[in-house]
């Protein structure tokens, strides 16, 4: 998985990326067919952002956190990631099993 780190009005320090990059490879244990991650970090008066697009076998899946520290708002970004990894695989096995139940 190749993780692209990005910020606007914020310089990307290695502890950061270290955080994101570890916390990014735990989204493999569910789905392990993540070819590229985006990650966007912004800092907007108060508030944190962050964006991350994955490219998945079968489309995008796209969420975005913000919250007053950083690490926090990786973490809200990373557990919506995560629900939307499970609920893409659950499709895709519903899938698969409609397809030879016919």
């Amino acid at each position: 998985m190749q993780v692209n780190i990005s910020g606007h009005q914020l310089d990307v320090t290695d502890a950061l990326r270290d955080y994101i990059e570890e916390k990014f490879s735990r989204l493999e244990r569910h789905f392990d067919k993540i070819t590229n991650v985006q990650v966007i970090m912004e800092v907007e008066k108060l508030k944190q952002k962050i964006e991350a697009t994955l490219r998945i076998a079968g489309g995008e899946v796209v969420a975005n956190a913000e919250h007053d520290d950083m690490y926090a708002a990786i973490d809200l970004l990373v557990d919506k990631l995560d629900r939307q990894l499970i609920k893409h695989k659950e499709k895709q096995l519903n899938r698969q099993q409609g397809a030879a139940a016919r």
